[in-house]
């Protein structure tokens, strides 16, 4: 519609705008009110303003990425707030461009010009907006609306038959709505009844032959709707009966009474169905994928599409549902307008699906639809912004599969092969620069395309020349170390080109494979058999003997490595354990006599020693036959020293160290000569090894068999004591049946005393060292999300109240550490790929209690062990310690900042490293330290001078 102009306009535009307030008509109000008028008068223009800047940011917003659905909602939001006709009009034309309206907004739209238009000529524009609104989503209401704004127009030329025209379609559209079918039937009833009152005659009058024909036709009309209505299950349909009854003069056809039974009979069977959607919370996905099941096995058509429309029309944003929705009418239906205008309305609502554009293209071509309309709707696709590379390669493989297919390769060129040929380049160079810039990553590194390009050029245009050309360009980057594509390129030669370039790219394959080069040597070797003269085959075997010589060597210096590798961790193994010893030893020698202790306890020296607590080495080897359940400590002896009772700051007595001594005695007795019992690898089956316990824990193995009662029958509980009996953390658990403990298995990650512990099958990684029992996968997986840079406190309920709206949210995982505190990341796993896919587009950036989080699809690094190289293993070898840098490396402060001349003069075996003098080493660390001779500004002064 145009923008009206003159008072009209005006009028219109003062309608639309809700801020503002009348003006003063006279001078009579007092200074106060004056004075509150001018400072309302400040605010609105300082609201006004803040409502430009923000019009203006999100125009500009838009500009950058037009596919900003909520942007778009809250500039037209603004826009109608502020009364900018203009602006909103087109803000709205721009949103209905790219995306399928809700029915609200539609029907905003649709009143604001219906207020808007003055003039019978402007009737058509506004039917052209509700013909587009009609087309986005099944709307009882927009139908409604549509039929009785067309009642206006029943004084036109042909009026009564447009209505008419009006009302059968929203029949055929909405007619079969269980829930809201019924308004329109009885609307349309409603108009026809209002004609019936026109054409009857004046009471006393007698009616013309004429007149009597139109009655009976009119009466007619309004007995069919009554008898259409009444066969289809609708909501309330009881009263619609009730009322035919009483309308009609006649008795009710006994064909009708039928139908209605039958219609009353499905609406049963319906109703279940309706009342879980009543009940059911947004989006009812399931309930609504209920209800289709149901329909698809009644086998209607019209039911079926009508159930997936109203599941769409609040779940707009599931690809999934897209899909099966497009499906159906491609497979069953086959109807050309509504199978485009479905798959239109799909991509249009899940741009980010290459899946759904795949399924539209291929839809377009199946209904020969126009070759200018295909590549129009697959450049949309390029720009409707996919979130993966890999998806680029997919869409490009759909159109050029496309463009293949129009392609006559009996003739030695045409206009589609040349298209082909300049798609494929265009291809190649929008992967190269366009999606490698965007992700920082190939989406097509094995160069698919490419080699799809390859075949067609060898197989159907015969150009083996271009086909070499592509794929040496294949093997240039990056895929010539691979075996499998040069076989690849082997097949392709073998079928269409000569044995001299089989030869020839055999050789290389050989000389440049790294995966598998005893595979490529064979195949060379084959073929030599085969074709290949004496020459040939000799040069053959030389080639793939030196080349495997090669392998073999590399490899056995790679085992080498490996083994010294494995070396050098044994010998720092034993050198810590050494280090250890030793500190243990200096820790004794530095323990005060007893008579010294009772001489400052006699002088009243409330000195505190210092505790050192070290951890004990855990030594778990799976459970494999063998392994001891209590585990030797240390050979080591912690002091704890008697001490009197002390006297808190309130006058509470507290526990001397004393009380402490006799009670971790007490404790100790029980384990510290029980036998040691070894581990029978054959119960391994109905056995669990549970870890990550609290070291505090009392009787832990009561506390466990009343955890894992639930389980199954708890046969015993082995829990891991040191020589003293001190709980190791961990234990065996051991069940009646199998059964029981794969149960157990369940109860990993359970909290117990705050800390998440560790439950995993009892296998012995001597016999399996490939065991693993992360329990997570490593691998990409669409359907999660990876969030990170969450607050420490966020809990699994408030994210998923964040997370949710976006999709159903099976499970949400808050990473952890060891002792079971939060990391600020999280693992959410959605029903499907495509709600993950529309929550990384809506929360990455998301601000959570003054947190910024981040969010992307789950795909883990893979998990690399760093190479330790010789020069480490030396330095691991000798006995200095080495000093400890922070997180970012050495800092300004640790500089060393003694004069060189001072160094060098020192023992270079006791050398400062970085300012920081060593200690001393640990063989001699009972010894004590020879205190260094001071020296004057002099002695300093002499030796910068003499350096």
């Amino acid at each position: 519609m145009a923008a009206g102009g003159g008072a009209e306009a005006a009028a219109a535009e003062e309608e639309l705008r809700e801020a503002g307030g009348s003006e003063d008509d006279g001078d009579e109000g007092g200074g106060g009110e004056e004075s509150e008028s001018e400072e309302s008068s400040g605010d609105g223009e300082d609201e006004e303003k803040e409502n430009e800047a923000e019009i203006q940011r999100l125009e500009e917003q838009l500009s950058i990425n037009a596919f900003d659905y909520n942007c778009h909602l809250d500039l037209i939001k603004l826009l109608h707030q502020e009364g900018e006709l203009i602006k909103l009009r087109r803000a709205r034309q721009k949103m209905s461009e790219l995306f399928p309206l809700t029915e609200e907004i539609w029907l905003d739209w649709l009143k604001d010009e219906i207020r808007m238009a003055s003039e019978n000529s402007e009737r058509e524009k506004i039917y052209d907006l509700f013909e587009r609104a009609v087309e986005d989503y099944i709307c009882p209401e927009i139908w409604l609306e549509y039929a009785q704004y067309s009642i206006g127009g029943i004084g036109q030329e042909g009026g009564i038959d447009k209505v008419r025209s009006i009302f059968e379609r929203a029949l055929t559209a909405v007619g079969l709505h269980v829930t809201k079918g019924a308004a329109i039937w009885e609307a349309y009833r409603e108009f026809e009844n209002a004609i019936l009152e026109t054409v009857q005659p004046g009471a006393g009058s007698v009616p013309s032959p004429e007149q009597q024909q139109t009655v009976s036709a009119q009466l007619e009309k309004i007995h069919a709707l009554f008898r259409r209505q009444l066969g289809i299950p609708l909501l309330d349909m009881e009263a619609a009966y009730a009322e035919y009854e009483e309308w009609s003069e006649d008795p009710v056809p006994e064909a009708v009474a039928k139908n209605y039974k039958k219609a009353l009979q499905q609406m049963g069977k319906c109703k279940p169905y309706e009342e879980a959607l009543l009940i059911a919370e947004t989006p009812k996905l399931a309930e609504y994928q209920a209800y289709i099941d149901f329909e698809t096995k009644a086998g209607d058509p019209a039911r079926i599409q009508l159930t997936y429309e109203r599941a769409l029309a609040e779940n707009c944003l599931v690809p999934d549902l897209w899909a099966r929705y497009t499906q159906y009418l491609d497979r069953q239906l086959k109807v050309k307008e509504l199978v485009l205008s479905a798959h239109e309305r799909a991509v249009r609502n899940c741009p980010w699906t290459v899946k759904l554009w795949n399924k539209y293209l291929l839809a377009m071509e199946r209904h020969h639809v126009e070759h200018r309309l295909i590549s129009e709707n697959f450049e949309k696709a390029l720009n409707a912004g996919f979130i993966q590379a890999t998806d680029y390669v997919e869409i490009w493989q759909a159109y050029l599969d496309y463009l293949r297919r129009r392609v006559d390769f009996t003739q030695d060129s045409s206009k589609e092969l040349g298209e082909l040929r300049s798609a494929f380049a265009h291809a190649i160079e929008y992967l190269k620069e366009e999606v490698e810039e965007r992700f920082s990553e190939s989406g097509d590194p094995s160069c698919t395309i490419m080699q799809t390009w390859a075949r067609i050029e060898a197989r159907l245009c015969n150009n083996m020349q271009k086909a070499r050309e592509l794929w040496d360009n294949i093997m240039t980057k990056g895929n010539s170390k691979y075996a499998n594509m040069w076989l690849e390129y082997y097949n392709l030669e073998r079928a269409h080109g000569d044995t001299q370039h089989c030869r020839k790219a055999l050789h290389r394959a050989v000389q440049c494979t790294s995966d598998y080069p005893e595979h490529v040597c064979e195949v060379l070797l084959t073929l030599e058999r085969i074709e290949g003269t004496l020459e040939d085959w000799d040069a053959a075997v030389q080639k793939t003997e030196n080349r495997l010589a090669r392998v073999n060597e590399q490899r056995a210096k790679a085992a080498e490595k490996e083994a010294a590798l494995a070396k050098q961790e044994e010998t720092r193994a034993e050198q810590r354990k050494q280090t250890r010893a030793e500190k243990r030893a200096a820790k004794k020698a530095k323990k005060p006599r007893a008579g010294d202790k009772r001489k400052a306890d006699n002088d009243g020296d409330w000195g505190q020693e210092e505790e050192e607590a070290e951890q004990p080495t855990k030594r778990h080897k799976g459970g494999g036959s063998g392994d001891m359940l209590v585990v030797e400590e240390e050979e080591e002896e912690e002091e704890v020293e008697d001490m009197e009772t002390e006297t808190g700051l309130f006058g509470r007595t507290m526990p001397g160290k004393a009380d402490l001594k006799q009670k971790a005695e007490a404790e100790a007795s029980r384990w510290k000569d029980a036998p040691k019992i070894f581990h029978d690898s054959e119960k391994d089956s109905v056995t669990v090894f549970v870890s990550n316990l609290p070291y505090s824990m009392a009787e832990p193995e009561a506390k466990l068999k009343d955890l894992f009662a639930n389980c199954g029958e708890v046969v015993e509980v082995r829990p891991i004591f040191t020589n003293k009996g001190t709980f190791r953390g961990y234990c065996y658990v051991e069940f009646q049946d199998e059964k029981s403990a794969l149960q157990a298995l369940h109860l990993d990650r359970k909290y117990v005393e705050g800390r998440p512990m560790f439950v995993s099958p009892c296998v012995d990684k001597n016999k399996n060292p490939d065991f693993k029992v992360f329990k997570y996968s490593t691998a990409l997986e669409k359907h999660k999300l990876f969030i990170s840079g969450l607050p420490f406190s966020c809990t699994k309920e408030e994210l998923e109240e964040a997370c949710k709206v976006h999709g159903n949210v099976k499970d949400i995982r808050l990473v952890t550490n060891r002792a079971g505190k939060p990391k600020g990341l999280a693992y959410v796993e959605f029903e499907n790929e495509t709600q993950a896919s529309q929550a990384v587009l809506k929360m990455d950036g998301l601000t959570i209690r003054d947190h910024v989080i981040k969010v992307a699809i789950s795909n883990p690094p893979a998990r690399r062990f760093p190479e330790r190289s010789e020069a480490v293993g030396r330095a691991a070898q000798t006995m200095t310690p080495r000093q400890v840098y922070g997180a970012r490396g050495k800092g300004r402060t640790q500089l060393s900042m003694v004069p060189r001349a001072l160094q060098r003069q020192s023992n270079p075996a006791a050398k400062a490293e970085n300012g920081v003098a060593p200690k001393a080493p640990p063989a001699t660390a009972s010894l004590p330290a020879e205190e260094p001779k001071k020296m004057s500004n002099a002695d300093f002064a002499r030796l910068l001078l003499n350096k």
